[in-house]
């Protein structure tokens, strides 16, 4: 994962948004809800959403946290396990091609 550090990983398991951007925890409070059984997004948490994206914008996220979801879910029946490409401590460097593009160069 690009751009995430080991302790904002350990705070999105936990449940952690305080230190994440207001709209990052609008986002990360959505996939949550969307993961649970049964998926419900409340109307102050909608209204909170609305305040940081468009419509066109939440339902790109809506659909990729849902695909990620379904991902998740799928994997289960198979017993997938990790790809193990998170290890604390691991950074990953950005392709090169990549760098230019959001300014790493």
């Amino acid at each position: 994962m690009y751009g995430l550090t080991d302790d904002e990983i350990d705070a999105i398991r936990q449940g952690r948004y305080d230190d994440f951007a207001p709209s990052e925890a609008a986002l990360l409070r959505m996939a949550d809800a969307m993961a649970d059984t049964p998926s419900h997004i409340s109307d102050e948490l909608y209204s909170e959403l609305t305040k940081y994206f468009s419509p066109e914008q939440l339902m790109e996220l809506a659909a990729s946290a849902a695909l990620e979801n379904y991902r998740a879910r799928f994997n289960r029946v198979f017993d997938v396990g990790s790809d193990g490409l998170y290890r604390k401590g691991l950074r990953f460097k950005h392709p090169a091609w990549t760098q230019s593009r959001i300014g790493l160069d």
